[in-house]
């Protein structure tokens, strides 16, 4: 696992997240199991928790009854270096799931897909329109719709504003007819956040989802100080504040949580990992110190 990753993509799922690991695993190159643990007396009940690499980057997992359900306002983009390589993954991810746009030539790209897996999961694959040494990438990709359409250049502002290592790429628009009434609509916006890519686009026609708790981006802190100033810049809703969990302007859900509390929950022992649960369950904002006198706590 790459300690230097401070962004961490979080799935929920109702129930089996270990399968779904287990089955990214086996079909991405550069991918592994790093642990799960279980988590005992939530609100949810017994909850497993799964750590996990696709392609080198870390992703965090946990089964917690169905409280969200996925869909594709967040995704996953793949780039990969061949069509054979796109063509594969597709058949794998697509067994059991659903087609959303379908792989085909485009003018960005030999092939690109957009797809949800048979966990409900979007993915959009394509092959990359560059040579990249490292082959395929993977990074999140943000859709703004509804109450967000006409907010994603704002937003990449946002948000390069409050990461460090952070910076604005390619910003494409859509051309003329192909979108409703804004002509600065925003295709796809390429942006860094603490050296890790991401993409935004926005769309104005109608579309039935929004952003969830299904997918959320846990930030890695190293001391209180850092808990502190990303939850004030990021929390924009109050009342969706619980257990180191908030909602940013834009409706996309980010936990702040300390470094040290992986740690925790990798080399604890039951009853160190129950001590900790039980002192953040009760938390909005996490606070640190507490949770180190939990784990140590004779």
């Amino acid at each position: 696992m790459s300690t230097s990753q401070k962004i961490v993509p979080h799935l929920w799922y109702d129930k089996g997240a270990v399968e779904a690991a287990e089955f990214y695993v086996s079909i991405f190159p550069n991918s592994r199991l790093e642990y799960t643990t279980l988590l005992h007396d939530t609100p949810s009940g017994d909850t497993e928790i799964v750590s996990f690499e696709l392609v080198g980057r870390r992703f965090n997992a946990i089964s917690a009854g169905p409280l969200f359900q996925f869909n594709p306002s967040l995704s996953f983009t793949v780039h990969c270096a061949t069509v054979d390589e796109v063509e594969g993954l597709w058949a794998r991810l697509v067994e059991g799931g659903e087609v959303l746009i379908p792989l085909a030539p485009n003018p960005f790209a030999q092939r690109y897909g957009w797809l949800q897996d048979r966990y409900g999961v979007s993915w959009q694959l394509a092959t990359s329109s560059a040579p990249v040494d490292e082959l395929p990438t993977l990074f999140p990709s943000l859709l703004f719709v509804g109450e967000n359409y006409g907010r994603a250049e704002e937003a990449v502002h946002f948000y390069t504003s409050v990461f460090k290592n952070s910076a604005i790429g390619a910003i494409v628009r859509y051309g003329p007819g192909q979108t409703l009434d804004r002509e600065d609509a925003v295709l796809l916006a390429d942006f860094v956040l603490e050296n890790q890519r991401f993409t935004l686009g926005e769309s104005g026609f109608s579309h039935n989802f929004s952003f969830n708790g299904a997918i959320s981006f846990i930030v890695n802190c190293e001391n209180q100080k850092e808990i502190d100033y990303y939850w004030e810049r990021l929390s924009a809703v109050p009342e969706a504040e619980q257990c180191g969990w908030l909602q940013d302007r834009y409706g996309v859900s980010w936990q702040i949580v300390p470094t040290a509390m992986d740690e925790m929950m990798r080399t604890g022992t039951p009853e160190q990992i129950a001590r900790v649960t039980q002192a953040f369950l009760p938390m909005k904002k996490l606070d640190l110190a507490a949770l180190e006198r939990a784990f140590l706590a004779a």
